[in-house]
């Protein structure tokens, strides 16, 4: 039976959407598009860059627009915050030459934030969360609006939610289609068994079938991992709300590091600050 490797970092939706063609459906599903020549996406990377520190799925460069794409099975609060430091850094790379100080304005590509949430934590079918939201000022005190503002487009893609969405887009469809399966499974056996078996029926129904076949293993090895981390997720949330927040923190902190995760792979997980991590990690 086929193993979790512990500091597995790649994603099935990642995996499954760095093929420019299914990238590219998934475009034109959010944005209503029709475009069909995937030469036309470009992905960006960042390598060696402080955003390597924070957890992103797909970006990619289309008709004058950067495109984030994340795929998120915890809700989290922070993900513009993110978001503004990933496209910070994109920016600073692409534009690292130009001249920013003369008189001549340098176009850079409007950039567009998106979620796709299929957790297990119970969201709406569409929200928008804003970096403004974060804002300590704005909560306090009434002020008009800020200088700064990253919207993230958040869509629930679990299912019943968003379907003509995932019509739109059969990969997208068939991917929340192989999670339900493990899902199911997971609750009557365990997570390896639940994998291999959603697999093997997805296969036999033609739900992600040339793309299950070819990269089988693989596929294999990252779903353990990310359904262990969402059940240990789940567990773990128990104990928080039964011990507190502060000491829920550090405990679930501890038992991550126990199970191997590091330090960049926790703090992205749990949202929780590099000082929580210190004290937990000293403990």
């Amino acid at each position: 039976m086929a193993k979790a490797q512990t500091k597995y970092k790649d994603t099935v939706f990642r995996f499954l959407f760095s093929d420019p063609v299914h990238a590219l459906s998934l475009y034109n599903a959010i944005n209503g598009t029709d475009y069909h020549d995937p030469a036309l996406l470009t992905f960006n990377t960042l390598e060696n860059a402080i955003y390597m520190n924070i957890k992103n799925d797909l970006s990619f460069l289309l008709a004058n627009q950067v495109n984030v794409y994340e795929q998120q099975s915890t809700p989290s609060a922070n993900i513009p915050l993110r978001d503004l430091f990933y496209i910070a850094d994109l920016f600073q790379k692409q534009f690292l030459n130009k001249s920013i100080y003369s008189s001549k304005r340098v176009q850079i590509p409007t950039p567009h934030f998106v979620v796709l949430y299929n957790g297990i934590i119970k969201q709406p079918e569409y929200m928008q969360l804003k970096l403004s939201d974060s804002f300590a000022s704005l909560q306090d005190t009434p002020m008009d609006a800020p200088g700064l503002e990253l919207k993230v487009d958040v869509y629930n893609i679990n299912k019943g939610m968003n379907e003509e969405l995932k019509a739109k887009c059969p990969v997208l469809r068939e991917y929340t289609e192989y999670i339900d399966t493990v899902r199911n499974y997971a609750k009557t056996m365990d997570i390896s068994s639940a994998v291999e078996k959603a697999v093997d029926d997805c296969i036999r129904q033609n739900i992600l079938r040339e793309f299950l076949l070819k990269q089988k293993s693989e596929v294999v090895k990252m779903s353990i991992y990310d359904f262990d981390m969402e059940q240990e997720m789940k567990l773990l949330r128990q104990d928080e709300r039964e011990i507190g927040r502060e000491e829920g923190v550090l405990s679930i902190i501890r038992k991550l590091i126990q199970k191997g995760m590091d330090e960049t792979q926790i703090i992205n997980l749990l949202d929780c600050t590099e000082e929580e991590y210190a004290k937990a990690a000293m403990d």
